[in-house]
């Protein structure tokens, strides 16, 4: 039995989400793997997830510092990026050492990692296949905010993958030294029963209203949303994150406990959000469009928004012009006919990469 150390990064659930489509293919197409997944953040929803998994085990432990944001803001906060980034270098040498002790004790025999940098380190010293999957690294994603110099270890690191896995979107340079690959979107899979069951517990049954899925990821704090004028938008019912707070009767909060919710935003007529990767390819593979927050200093945002008005997926909005947005028939009539006329067809390719996987292994 092979067993691999799946790093995830800790920066809210959108890395959690897409490995964990991932590995339950993985799982599901071969029983003689068994995948320790390495996790702190997003580490119980993760074993809920996949609780009935006899070979999925979980490991606690902190794998990267992510993104810093201001208080009750969308932008990163620099200053105290730069110090938090600071003290990760200092631990560096000695979370590498302890990588090394895990991975040499539990017998790995093939590291993933979405998309922490310290796994590389660890699989080349010890000799073991590395993959890297992700649409960024934290090296690209870091580079307007953090001197060059101070960025030489994580692009140290990630020069030493074997394998690199690029999403949808990306714009990272060849970090693999033995092979590349390019995917497409892919996400969990969409129960239709279980969206028209969302359908009916929200009222939305004679299409008279229209579903608008409202999600600003799992680590943002923008305090309280209840004055924006878009839940007065006519003839709207909203779904929101269990993590935004808004006391309105149109306004449907996800339970805190519900794990799939990919089937929400299936159950959307349209997709409001950062361009968080795992979001926005959940609404692709559900064929939605989206309406995505411009955040000029998110390199990882704008390759994403990119790639998707490339294909006529998302139309963009800047924070200050949707605190004054109302969704009206008009604008709901033009992003969808646009979107249907126009919009690329991708397919879930979820299946294929792990297929892939399973041949490196």
């Amino acid at each position: 039995m092979k067993t691999i150390a799946y790093y995830i990064s800790d920066y809210g659930y959108g890395h959690a989400t897409r490995s964990l489509a991932i590995i339950r293919q993985l799982l599901k197409k071969n029983n003689d793997i068994k995948i320790i997944i390495c996790n702190s953040y997003a580490l119980e929803y993760m074993r809920a997830v996949l609780e009935k998994e006899n070979l999925a085990f979980f490991r606690n432990v902190t794998t990267d510092i992510g993104y810093v944001l201001k208080s009750q803001s969308m932008d990163i906060d620099i200053e105290i990026m730069k110090i938090k980034y600071q003290k990760y270098l200092k631990q560096w040498d000695y979370l590498i050492e302890q990588e090394k002790f895990f991975i040499q004790e539990n017998k790995v025999d093939f590291i993933i990692s979405d998309i922490t940098p310290i796994p590389f380190e660890v699989a080349f010293k010890l000799g073991i296949p590395s993959l890297g999957i992700s649409n960024f690294t934290w090296f690209t994603a870091y580079q307007d905010v953090i001197e060059k110099q101070l960025l030489e270890p994580f692009k140290g690191a990630y020069n030493k993958m074997t394998y690199y896995f690029k999403l949808a979107g990306s714009k990272e340079p060849n970090w693999a030294n033995k092979e590349n690959r390019k995917y497409e979107f892919f996400s969990r899979e969409i129960d239709w029963d279980e969206v028209n069951r969302i359908k009916n517990l929200i009222g939305h049954t004679n299409g008279n209203r229209h579903v608008i899925y409202f999600g600003l990821g799992m680590k943002v704090d923008i305090g309280s949303l209840d004055d924006l004028p878009l839940w007065d938008s006519p003839n709207c019912i909203f779904i929101v994150s269990s993590n935004v707070t808004v006391n309105k009767p149109n306004v449907y909060t996800i339970p805190h406990d519900y794990l799939e919710t990919q089937n929400f935003i299936a159950a959307s007529d349209l997709v409001i959000s950062k361009a968080g990767w795992s979001t926005v390819t959940e609404a692709v593979c559900a064929r939605k469009p989206l309406l995505l927050l411009d955040r000029q200093n998110m390199k990882e945002d704008q390759n994403t928004i990119s790639f998707l008005k490339k294909h006529h997926l998302c139309k963009t909005i800047t924070w200050q012009d949707l605190k004054e947005f109302k969704i009206n028939e008009d604008f709901m009539r033009k992003v969808t006919d646009e979107y249907i006329s126009k919009a690329k067809i991708f397919q879930n390719k979820v299946e294929d990469i792990a297929e892939n996987i399973l041949e490196l292994i």
